[in-house]
């Protein structure tokens, strides 16, 4: 049985917080120890399937990692009729539609891994939309950092593969990433130095980086981009950018602003009619003490008609002790 307690901080939070003090053998410590935690899940024939920055949690007086929010966490063969998650940290074959593996955990655990390397969320100039499905379907990753050694750099490319059966599984990728720590334990001099400074942006209850549920329809097959491919995706204007305090969320344009505000206004009604049309359903699943914290992502294909719910008052009164404060994300 997994006991979490409550922590002081989360890995989002921690890399904001220190990043500019952070050397790389200090991070790639600090990837193995979350690797490890999830081991562990994984050796119970449990998949998380819901990893990010904003549940993994550090303890400043123990310097301990821990993997918390494990509402969804649940046995290998349970299944799930929705696809819930932090968007830019879902694995593409499960936004196809395919079903949490655990080889769907390990394409989280490399965007992790890019997050430590970057000390920024994977997409954070995006919006958690349709685009963004079809465009990580499409092979898109995260553009890599120019000072991350090639070990690193090559594991955490393996577990961000489009096929699921490319991926290492939890014990391989703790083996090696065990091996990249102990050898530059002994060899720091030869880790890269840290040029890029980290954008100083605030995350605090910015909900677009809280786990939704969503919904996408007629997507393509998976795949690997080409390197020209990435070049290009990557050269592209940013169509959103986060601002850096939540007060100026609303000015960064004018169709954001009126998007978001009717969305807001109409969100409880909405919600209160698709919630009761949600089901997840499981197979062998004595699991009914799992926190099922269930906010909707609608993705529509017309752009102007995309929207984005997240209402905390959809929680039931026996789930509140379960709930993850706002700036846990």
């Amino acid at each position: 049985m997994l006991v979490i307690s409550k922590r002081d901080v989360n890995l989002r939070e921690y890399l904001q917080q220190n990043y500019d003090q952070l050397k790389w053998k200090k991070r790639i410590r600090i990837t193995f120890e979350i690797i490890n935690a999830i081991y562990w899940i994984h050796k119970e024939n449990s998949i998380h399937r819901d990893l990010h920055s904003g549940n993994i949690l550090y303890s400043v007086l123990n310097d301990a990692w821990d993997i918390c929010d494990l509402g969804f966490c649940g046995p290998a063969n349970k299944s799930s009729t929705c696809i819930y998650g932090n968007l830019p940290y879902i694995a593409p074959e499960v936004i196809n539609g395919k079903e949490y593996t655990f080889k769907s955990d390990i394409y989280s655990i490399a965007m992790l891994m890019w997050e430590i390397s970057s000390g920024q969320s994977p997409f954070i100039n995006y919006e958690h939309d349709s685009n963004l499905a079809i465009n990580i379907i499409d092979g898109m990753r995260p553009k890599i950092i120019s000072e991350i050694p090639s070990e690193y750099k090559s594991l955490m490319e393996q577990c961000w593969d489009a096929d699921p059966l490319k991926r290492p599984d939890i014990y391989t990728l703790r083996d090696k990433m065990n091996e990249i720590m102990s050898y530059y334990q002994n060899k720091p001099n030869e880790l890269p130095q840290l040029k890029v400074k980290m954008d100083n942006v605030t995350y605090n209850n910015i909900k677009l980086f809280a786990s939704k549920i969503h919904k996408f329809e007629n997507l393509p097959e998976p795949k690997n981009a080409t390197e020209e491919e990435q070049e290009s995706f990557h050269s592209k204007p940013y169509d959103f950018s986060v601002p850096y305090n939540i007060d100026d969320f609303g000015k960064s344009s004018n169709r954001n602003t009126s998007k978001i505000s009717n969305i807001i206004k109409d969100s409880s009604k909405k919600l209160s009619k698709v919630f009761k049309k949600l089901r997840i359903s499981s197979k062998n699943d004595n699991q009914s003490d799992y926190n099922k914290k269930t906010v909707l992502t609608q993705n529509l294909n017309n752009e102007n008609e995309d929207e984005v719910y997240n209402n905390p008052n959809l929680h039931s009164e026996e789930q509140d002790e379960f709930e993850i404060p706002d700036d846990g994300f």
